[in-house]
């Protein structure tokens, strides 16, 4: 069975354990600044570089969901693609994402239901020097979509 999605697997369309995919994406002053305006998040350490300096951190950094986001552009244009929501997530923030660095976000199906779209997915981000930023699970439901 195929999909508009580009892959093909068990029932309901659904790609198989182990199928995989990625973006990859600079993140900055610009991400950061549409994110801020979008959730009211306005915290320091993303927007004042004198006291993103102070920090522990020496500089400023994006804020965590602008990191994860990355993970929903996966799941919602790759894998498992157009329709998917997340139904949980758990993830672990490692280590910060500093303005400038290019990212990438991995997702593997580890399960498929096969009473319902339902998947499990192993996530992480990584940075440019294979640095992990982000690492956990996500549960999602997929419908179809035309």
């Amino acid at each position: 069975m195929s999909t508009s999605n580009g892959w093909s697997g068990t029932r309901f369309g659904m790609p198989e354990n182990g199928a995989s995919a990625s973006i990859t994406k600079k993140l900055g002053q610009h991400e950061v600044e549409l994110f801020s305006e979008m959730t009211g998040d306005r915290n320091p350490l993303h927007v004042d570089e004198d006291a993103a300096n102070a920090s522990r951190f020496g500089g400023l950094i994006t804020q965590g969901g602008v990191t994860s986001g990355l993970l929903n552009a996966v799941v919602a244009e790759k894998l498992p693609g157009p329709g998917t929501v997340f139904l949980s997530v758990s993830w672990k923030f490692r280590r910060p994402t500093y303005f400038g660095e290019t990212m990438k976000a991995i997702v593997t199906v580890t399960n498929v239901r096969e009473d319902k779209p339902i998947c499990t997915l192993d996530t992480s981000v990584v940075n440019a020097d294979g640095e992990t930023c982000i690492e956990g699970e996500a549960v999602t439901y997929t419908s179809a979509v035309d």
